[in-house]
C-alpha cells in the first residue's frame, strides 16, 4: 500500500488517519458481508437438520433474520454517510477518500 507523504521519514503522521480509517472501514464491511454468508449458511444447515422439530426450524429462521437484519443495516449505514455526504457537498465522504477532503 501506498501511504504517499503523510509518511515522514519511516514514521506515520496525523496526516495517514484518513487512509487508516479507509482500511479500518474497507475490513469492516467485508467482515460485516462474510459474517452475515456464514450466518445465512448456518441457518439453512440448521433447518435442513432440524428434522421437522418447530423449535429447531424457528431458531433456523430467527438465525437467518438476524443475519439478513444485519447486513441490511450495514447497507443502511453505507446510504446514510452518502446522504450525509451529499447534503454537506462533501464528496469524498462518498468514496471514503478522506485524504481528498479541503
Amino acid at each position: 500500500m501506498d501511504w504517499g507523504s503523510c509518511v515522514q521519514n519511516g514514521v506515520a503522521t496525523l496526516g495517514c488517519i484518513p487512509k487508516v480509517f479507509s482500511n479500518v472501514v474497507d475490513w469492516a464491511v467485508a467482515l460485516a458481508g462474510l459474517t452475515a454468508v456464514f450466518f445465512i449458511i448456518f441457518s439453512g444447515i440448521k433447518f435442513l437438520t432440524s428434522g421437522g422439530d418447530p423449535k429447531q426450524v424457528e431458531g433456523a429462521k430467527k438465525t437467518l433474520t438476524y443475519a439478513i437484519a444485519g447486513l441490511i443495516i450495514v447497507f443502511i449505514s453505507f446510504a446514510i454517510i452518502k446522504l450525509i455526504g451529499t447534503i454537506t457537498n462533501a464528496n469524498c465522504i462518498n468514496t471514503f477518500g478522506f485524504d481528498t477532503c479541503k
